[in-house]
């Protein structure tokens, strides 16, 4: 388990990071998510040792961090750092290389890669010649070659259209199969509501909330219901205790305090109408984000 803990960080007068702390469990993706300047890079960087930190720890399995453990990292920047004019296969399997690998095996595991990350047909052209996408999967590539022990992504899904987004899914999940601790940060919500099993969300450099997915839908995520009834159901609007938050005349999305509340609105639907649908709806991670960090800015809540 990857664990950070009390960090804290100041650029001059700038605090940047203040008492950060979460775990990266062992076979888990743990999304990562904040505003622009919300301390998401500063954090990876102390990881990684690239950065000191003013105050705090971060430990592998109990253990505080070092040069030799941090080597066994994986780490994708958010800013591309292959050379253009190198060939993809020659500048995945030089960084192999770096690690220890022969040259031979780091060739072979470079293209390896390659080929499941659907970069095969390119892989022997310079970096500089590919798109965006292309230049995106290889910098993930690169973060992957030596078989890491933990992988720390700065948002590996920029740019990638939604095939190449599935694609590195499933490789991430792959590691993650195996036993390592995966943080990514994203900009994608809907992706990483879809990819990650914990989430950690950060807001002027405190943790607000970190925990499994689920746990803060049920933790931060409004009681919502929608109903659908054969019957045109305006009265509902005047209803007290009820807030409509979408309606289209037997349909209505709608807030109330709790499970009971929602109930009773059931109740008083069958009175009127039959009713063809009912149940909760899960808030989506963009909900619990503004909920989070707008509607709630001075809570923290950590695992």
């Amino acid at each position: 388990m990857l664990k950070i803990e009390g960090v804290s960080r100041s650029f001059g007068d700038r605090l940047v990071l203040d008492d950060v702390g979460f775990t990266v469990e062992r076979g888990r993706l743990t999304g990562f998510v904040g505003g622009n300047g919300a301390g998401k890079t500063t954090t990876m960087r102390i990881i990684l040792g690239v950065l000191a930190a003013d105050a705090g720890h971060v430990t592998m399995d109990g253990t505080e961090l070092g040069p030799d453990q941090r080597r066994t990292f994986g780490y994708m920047p958010e800013e591309r750092g292959l050379y253009p004019k190198m060939r993809t296969v020659e500048q995945i399997a030089y960084l192999a290389r770096l690690h220890g690998f022969e040259r031979a095996d780091a060739t072979t595991r470079a293209r390896e890669l390659l080929d499941r990350l659907g970069l095969s047909e390119r892989a022997d052209e310079p970096v500089e010649n590919l798109s965006l996408g292309n230049q995106q999967r290889a910098q993930i590539a690169a973060a992957l070659v030596h078989d890491p022990e933990v992988l720390i992504l700065d948002e590996p899904f920029s740019g990638l259209d939604p095939l190449a987004v599935d694609v590195v899914v499933g490789v991430l999940s792959e590691y993650a199969a195996r036993g390592v601790p995966v943080l990514f940060s994203s900009h994608q919500l809907d992706v990483v509501e879809r990819l990650c099993d914990d989430l950690v969300i950060i807001a002027d450099g405190q943790i607000r909330a970190a925990g499994p997915r689920e746990q803060l839908r049920e933790d931060f995520g409004r009681t919502r219901y929608e109903i659908l009834s054969t019957g045109d159901i305006g009265w509902l609007r005047d209803t007290r205790g009820v807030e409509v938050v979408d309606f289209d005349g037997g349909y209505a999305l709608f807030e109330v305090a709790d499970a009971d509340a929602a109930h009773a609105v059931l109740r008083d639907a069958l009175d009127r109408a039959p009713v063809t649908a009912f149940g909760p709806v899960r808030p989506s991670l963009a909900e619990i984000f503004r909920g989070v960090v707008v509607d709630a800015p001075a809570e923290k809540v950590t695992r």
